[in-house]
């Protein structure tokens, strides 16, 4: 049987084989479910699906890239933006 130990911070490290057999990498989440299964209490690991990241990307085309990052560019396209009534 496998098995882990927890360290003073709380901290256990999973196994390889049980990382293998569930797939899981480095920074993935792991969801623990607890469960009473004939009167013994168990927890379910499973990992967390990935949140995907639909809005990565989703402005590109559809607004003027930035050469400057200074406070004198940034009032500058705020001004322009008030003029404009507050749209690009």
């Amino acid at each position: 049987m496998l098995h882990m130990k927890l360290t003073s911070k709380r901290q256990a490290t999973l196994p390889a084989e049980t990382c293998d057999a569930l797939g899981l990498k480095p920074g993935d989440v792991i969801e623990l479910d607890p469960r009473v299964e004939r009167g013994e209490r168990l927890w379910l690991l499973r990992p967390r699906p990935a949140r995907t990241r639909a809005w990565v990307g989703s402005l590109e085309g559809r607004v003027k890239p930035v050469t400057s990052h200074s406070m004198a560019a940034v009032r500058k396209s705020i001004a322009a933006a008030g003029r404009k009534g507050g749209r690009s």
